[in-house]
């Protein structure tokens, strides 16, 4: 309750400039929910809000933007999608079942290690070979292709470049 009423109380007056610190601490899910369409909507209509949360999943669903620190260093900054999408996997969604046959093409692909089914889609480990190239070549395989996009999480993404920075 002190934590919405807090985050109420920051609003007060629509600010163009809201800073919240771990906003969802102590909040259950519904609340967490609530809090994430609050941020959201203010957003949308024009304000600022910046976030400083180590939720990294929470972040992932309600910033477009981030910038990662690691010891008082700035890592990098930009887009949630530009951060998150230079792993090395693909997430290809489609229409019906792929059979084995089809999954080892792909797998066969120059600059591809491997095609293995997911209940999410087809996830293709990339090794050197362009994400237009590989669409391109799914396409001529006739795979009904649905969606196409990086398979890495923020986590996956702010781990990388935190190992990457202090090495």
């Amino acid at each position: 309750m002190r934590q919405r009423l807090a985050i109420a109380q920051a609003m007060l007056g629509l600010p163009d400039l809201l800073i919240l610190d771990e906003p969802t601490n102590g909040l259950d899910p519904p609340q967490i929910r609530e809090m994430r369409e609050v941020m959201i909507r203010y957003a949308a209509a024009g304000r600022t809000v910046i976030v400083s949360s180590h939720l990294l999943a929470e972040v992932e669903q309600s910033c477009t933007h981030l910038v990662v620190m690691d010891r008082g260093r700035l890592v990098q900054a930009g887009p949630v999608g530009e951060i998150t999408g230079t792993g090395e996997s693909l997430l290809v969604g489609h229409e019906g079942e792929l059979n084995d046959a089809l999954v080892d093409k792909v797998s066969a692909l120059p600059g591809i290690t491997s095609a293995v089914r997911t209940d999410a889609g087809l996830l293709v480990l990339v090794d050197g070979a362009a994400p237009a190239r590989l669409l391109a070549e799914l396409v001529r395989l006739e795979i009904p292709v649905t969606s196409f996009g990086p398979n890495r999480r923020l986590e996956d993404a702010f781990l990388t470049l935190i190992e990457g920075g202090s090495a």
